[in-house]
């Protein structure tokens, strides 16, 4: 027993003379300047700021579409690398082509009616409404002739044909009068957005000519009415019915001349004014159309690579709701993850940086690019996320790779 305890003693005053040595011969510290933390990757000096950081795409992006619809094709999948302007999702796009279309007729119906306008009544127009006066005045002076005969007489002949004239007259109303209301219809159109709208046509020399025409008609056939009416009652009514003949007659010229007037007149500077504001309205209507129909197809706005697929054939979508991620992984940065607020105030845009990927025991020189203007918190610290853009692509460089980050603050 007093052996053991010699050695237990021995072995303790060895110890203790170990460490009195090893103190006495340790230097006395001396006191550092204040400088930048030092890295484990090579290449780093003082007079930086260092942090972590992690590869990342130069651009990553969330596409959607605008407007309300159901997928109806989705041509890629994730890890497809696209094209600019390559189709990456289609919408059922059956009612927009039907809206496209019927914008498209409505416009040429406008362009149509314009030009007319604009290049004012045809030679052969105007020889055929000369026609229909000759032939009305025609008329006109021999009913007047029949006015003035002297014991006029109802025969059967002229009372058919005073029945015929009221026939054709009225004939003649109800024609004008359909004309007249299809010329003032007006139409309800879907919009892109998905509401209505009615859509009056606009009141030029075709849509006045129709009212007049209407209106002549009516009067024509009062005329042959009373005219008919006379010739039925007998006695002193043939003088009653030879009036109202005169007056069918000259309804029917007057009709014929104010057809004339209007062709020889052509159209008002107004009327034309109207007309071309038609076609621009038409014409932007297509115009919101088509583009609608444009946006039911979603296409790639960069060469880059599907990172994610979010939506299926048959599924509906709203306006903003993501449905594809994609990423330019050609172009990859570094992002820091845990550069403090105490040295965020030492770094600005355009310093030079070295970035060390440790998977890749690689270095590489870039610059800082963008300096977030709003913190994050990391375990209580306080740290700004600072980008840093490579002057070149290493090989076998991939996003979410780590890194640290040296920023030479001396640079700009």
């Amino acid at each position: 027993m007093h052996k053991r305890w010699i050695i237990i003693l021995v072995t303790a005053m060895t110890l203790m003379g170990l460490v009195g040595c090893k103190r006495a011969s340790t230097p006395t510290p001396t006191p550092i300047a204040t400088a930048a933390p030092s890295t484990s990757g090579p290449g780093f000096g003082s007079d930086i700021v260092v942090a972590s950081a992690t590869v990342v795409p130069a651009v990553v992006a969330d596409v959607s579409f605008t407007l309300v619809g159901r997928v109806q094709n989705v041509p890629v999948v994730k890890g497809d690398i696209v094209e600019p302007g390559q189709v990456l999702v289609t919408l059922e796009m059956e009612t927009l082509q039907a809206e496209v279309e019927k914008a498209q007729t409505t416009v040429a119906a406008a362009e149509a009616h314009l030009a007319l306008l604009e290049a004012g009544p045809r030679p052969e127009e105007v020889a055929v409404a000369q026609a229909q006066v000759a032939v009305a005045e025609a008329a006109l002076a021999q009913s007047a002739v029949q006015r003035d005969q002297p014991d006029l007489g109802a025969a059967d002949g002229e009372l058919a044909a005073a029945q015929a004239r009221a026939t054709a007259t009225m004939t003649d109303r109800m024609i004008a009068e359909e004309y007249h209301n299809k010329t003032l219809t007006c139409v309800t159109v879907k919009l892109p957005s998905g509401g209505k709208k009615t859509v009056c046509p606009a009141l030029g020399p075709i849509e006045e000519q129709a009212r007049y025409n209407w209106q002549a008609t009516q009067a024509a056939e009062a005329a042959a009415q009373t005219e008919l009416d006379a010739l039925r009652s007998g006695g002193n009514a043939e003088v009653r019915a030879a009036q109202a003949g005169v007056q069918a007659a000259s309804a029917h010229r007057d009709i014929a001349q104010a057809q004339l007037d209007m062709l020889q007149a052509g159209a008002t500077a107004d009327e034309i004014g109207v007309a071309e504001a038609a076609v621009a309205q038409t014409r932007a209507a297509l115009q919101a159309a088509q583009v609608a129909l444009d946006q039911a197809t979603l296409r790639a706005p960069f060469a880059a690579q599907i990172v994610t697929v979010e939506v299926s054939p048959g599924e509906a979508v709203m306006p903003g709701q993501v449905v594809v991620r994609l990423a330019d992984l050609d172009h990859l940065r570094v992002e820091t993850t845990d550069l403090s607020e105490r040295d965020i105030s030492e770094v600005t845009v355009g310093q030079r940086a070295k970035v060390y990927v440790e998977p890749l025991d690689t270095e590489v020189s870039g610059h800082v690019v963008h300096i977030a203007s709003r913190a994050t918190t990391i375990g209580g610290d306080v740290v700004y996320a600072v980008t840093v853009a490579l002057d070149e692509q290493s090989a076998g460089l991939r996003w979410g790779m780590s890194a640290e980050v040296g920023i030479d603050t001396l640079t700009e």
